[in-house]
Formats: structure tokens, sequence, C-alpha cells
């Protein structure tokens, strides 16, 4: 990192050989040419190059992030108005240590303002000294139903167990009583920065106060410096209409509690779904096979099929319907998101018997005389030909 007044003065645009205005792609494009022809890797040894590549890789860390350029914009545009780089008490600023550990003159702490850019982290001197909020952990959980209840919708109980904060220390991790101090590893950050090989380097949680900025020479007794208990809890979750099997429902802020007045996370269900005796399922459609006689399929006939908790409806079967044939009985399926269902798909499958009485019997054989020059399989050599 650039020191203290070479931050304002340096000039990134210029680094990259793009202008001001230039908009993200064209600053991407620029930094992948020049770290290409400036890589350690590709001029071993050079060390001239590789200087060259780390301050372009610099410059594209600030100009490459929309937020870390806006602040450096309005950093170079406030003191090219007239802001001393590095003045000393009558000029209102003071850098003594780069702007990470910025102090003040006047009550302005200028790491503040430009927090995102310079990574935000004052030293033990700053005052502000407050405990960075985290969100809470993302739950999972499944839950089974009935196949009419995932048609329909349900509300369900689910009996949760999660992290929550400490009852002994209230999430803090210290003996209680104790006083605690800015934590000496990330100077109160609750971030350090790591190398990732060359030029790059990676914010990631202090390993010695797990970003909570501070630290206490006591552990607390209960939870043994972690701040986190183990809590349980019985939620009443719904289950909307038309939820398939499987799916993945997200109950926004049910899952673990934040630390430190940070947000709670989400809870996901997974629902696995019943089978139904007689219903099936395609989509937001319903399906059902129902069984008809031979002369019902051959004569034509009205069959009543049942609805998935509604009334039976009246099925008109034509004269010559083919076993396989499927019909559509409208609005008697699935809800949908918007309130709207699908169908019920009635396939119909001809019942052959598996005994006749005399009567039936006679029945039959008169039929296959009276269609006996009719062969239901010679097309099927004429086209094997």
């Amino acid at each position: 990192m650039a020191g203290n007044a070479d931050w304002v003065n340096r000039d990134f645009y210029k680094v990259l050989g793009v202008d001001k205005d230039a908009d993200a792609a064209t600053i991407k494009k620029a930094y992948r040419k020049l770290a290409r022809a400036n890589h350690p890797d590709s001029k071993p040894g050079d060390n001239a190059a590789e200087e060259r590549f780390k301050e372009i890789a610099e410059a594209y860390d600030v100009l490459g992030d929309a937020e870390k350029r806006k602040e450096y914009d309005q950093m170079r545009s406030m003191f090219a108005g007239g802001y001393p780089a590095g003045g000393g008490a009558g000029g209102g600023f003071n850098f003594p240590g780069g702007f990470g550990g910025a102090t003040t003159t006047g009550g302005f702490d200028i790491s503040d303002l430009f927090g995102n850019l310079f990574g935000g982290g004052a030293g033990p001197t700053r005052t502000s000294g407050a405990r960075r909020a985290a969100r809470g952990a993302d739950l999972e959980t499944e839950a089974t139903i009935d196949f009419t209840d995932a048609v329909e919708g349900t509300t369900v109980a689910l009996r949760m167990s999660s992290d929550s904060a400490c009852p002994t220390c209230k999430g803090t991790g210290g003996k209680p009583g104790t006083t605690p101090h800015v934590c000496p590893t990330c100077d109160g950050a609750g971030m350090v920065v790591s190398s990732v090989g060359g030029a790059f380097s990676m914010n990631e949680t202090c390993p010695t106060c797990h970003g909570r900025q501070l630290i206490y020479d006591e552990a607390c007794p209960t939870c043994h410096g972690s701040g986190r208990g183990r809590s349980s809890r019985t939620l009443q979750v719904r289950i909307p209409a038309g939820v398939k099997d499987g799916q993945r429902i997200r109950l926004k802020g049910k899952g673990a509690p934040g630390d430190n007045g940070g947000p709670a996370g989400d809870l996901f269900v997974t629902v696995h779904v019943r089978s139904h005796a007689v219903f099936g399922r395609k989509g937001d459609n319903l399906t059902l096979t129902a069984p008809v006689t031979f002369d019902e399929a051959a004569l034509g006939a009205e069959i009543k099929v049942p609805t998935l908790g509604g009334a039976p409806v009246t099925l008109r079967v034509p004269a010559g319907t083919p076993n396989g044939r499927v019909f559509r009985v409208r609005g008697r399926g699935a809800t949908r998101k918007d309130g709207t269902r699908g169908d019920l798909l009635v396939t119909v499958e001809v019942e052959v018997p598996a005994q006749l009485d005399d009567a039936a019997r006679a029945a039959v054989t008169a039929y296959r005389e009276a269609t006996a020059g009719r062969d239901p399989r010679a097309a099927l050599f004429e086209r094997s030909t």
C-alpha cells in the first residue's frame, strides 16, 4: 500500500491508462492487458516489472470496486480543492501511520470517511470502538407432509435447535465482570489482511477475536469464549399451497440470531411429500387413472371420477375411446403461486375381466364371430416390409 499523502497524489487512472470517466468494462480490460504484460511469472527476475505489476494490481483494487472508486474520486476531489494531503494541526488532517491508523484533529477522523477504501480499521487509539454487527447463520431442516396438504397448503410445527448468545456472557465471550480490551492482532478492526500470492491480498476474520474487535483476558466459563450457547424453539411454518416434493422453501429471518444486533439468518426447509393412493402429480396438474369396461370404451358412456378434496365429476367417454386416452378436467389440479389451479388429467384404462360367467362368455364369443374378418395386426406386417 502507498503511504500517507502518496494515496492522494497518485493517479490510478493514469496507472491503468484509462480516462477518469471510463466504465467498469474498460477498466477491467485495461487491467487484464497490463497484468499479463507485467506478470512476474512471464518476466522472472525483472524487478521493475514486478513493481509495475504491484502498482497495476493496487490501482485495479480501487478502480475495479465501484464503492472504493467512488470514495477515491471524492478524496482526490476534496484534496484538489485545497485540503492538504499530510498537513499537521494547522492543516486539519494528520496521517502519522497511513489512513488505516489516522489520528484526528478537531474531532474529525479521515478513516471514518474513507473506511472502505483504506480498510476501515482504526488502531487502538480510535474512540468509536463499536463492535461489528454480524448476520446470523442460515439453518437447514426438513418437513414431510401429506399429498393433500402439499396441494392445498398447510402449517407445520418445526422443532429447531441452533446457536444463540451465551446466557452467561450475553455473547461477549468474556467472564462476567471482566473488562475487554482492543484485540492486538487486528487492532480492533475485526479483520486481518492475508496474502494470497504476489501482489494480491484479502481480508479475513481475525483469528484471535473472531471478528468481535475486543478480547477478554478471562474467557466465559460457560461458553469458553465462543459467545455462543444452544437454544431450542418451535416454529409454526406455513407451507404454501402447490409445493412440490423436494422443493426448498426459504423463510427469511427465521435462522440463527445475529451477533451485536445483526440480522438473523434464514431458514431453508426442504419439503418431502408422501404419495397418494389414487392421485399423482405432473407439474401443477393432478393425474388419475380411471378403469372403464370394454363396452364403455366401445359404445361410449358417462362415468364419475373423484377429485382431490372436492365432489366427484362426470366424465363423458365417447364411443370408440382407445385405451390410454387422457381427458382433462379443468381447475381441479394443484394450486399455483398466483392462486389459480391446474387441471386434473384422467387416463382411461380398459379393464379386462379375469373371469367370465356363461352369459358374458357367450356374448364375447358372439362378438368374436361378428368381427372374424378383421385382423387388427394386418397393418404391422404391411409396415414391416
